[in-house]
């Protein structure tokens, strides 16, 4: 007991502290019937797309929203408002992945989620995507920002969801609400482009 008297004296007077660090935010994407997707998102790897997303999220932007795009082997894609594959936010932000002069070593694997965009590197809003497998060809070009931590089987039952013209599900896949957990961190807004 007087061992851990002193080392705790010890290492106060140091100027040392033990905290526990803050755990990254975490997203659950409730898809209803088929259950939930939580996301660990990494601020430490793409700090401004982490903001973006959890402002939309807070936001609640995402409720009812689908995944809109389904490519088995690939991935899912979902977070436009319009459905199609050509809405957002009406901003976007700057690319975070090393092609953009930003260093981003998170590889596009399974349950990766990364921002989807036109081919303007600056280009991305809401639109995101969750990996079904690798795709080497993708890191470096797109901003990855977190991983699934549970519910990649939800993620696996959207993607082999029968799909028509451009990839879309025959039945829509939707978000019923998106949710963020951020242990009383505070972000502060996205840096945006108008």
């Amino acid at each position: 007991m007087l061992g851990i008297v002193v080392t705790l004296v010890y290492g106060m007077s140091c100027g040392h502290v033990w905290a526990a660090e803050k755990p990254n935010p975490i997203v659950t994407i409730d898809m209803g019937d088929l259950a939930a997707i939580d996301i660990e998102l990494y601020p430490d790897v793409a700090p401004n797309t982490v903001r973006n997303f959890i402002y939309l999220v807070e936001q609640g932007f995402y409720d009812g929203l689908t995944f809109h795009r389904v490519i088995p082997g690939f991935m899912i894609q979902g977070g436009d408002p319009k459905g199609n594959g050509t809405g957002g936010p009406g901003y976007s932000i700057k690319g975070e992945f090393s092609r953009n002069g930003f260093l981003n070593e998170l590889k596009h694997e399974r349950g990766v989620i990364s921002m989807a965009r036109t081919s303007d590197p600056n280009s991305a809003g809401s639109q995101f995507f969750i990996m079904v497998d690798s795709a080497p060809h993708l890191d470096g070009s797109y901003a990855a920002f977190g991983k699934v931590i549970s519910g990649m089987e939800v993620v696996d039952k959207i993607v082999t969801a029968p799909r028509g013209f451009n990839d879309r599900p025959l039945q829509p896949q939707k978000m019923v609400s998106v949710t963020v957990q951020t242990f009383g961190v505070e972000y502060p807004d996205p840096e945006i482009i108008k």
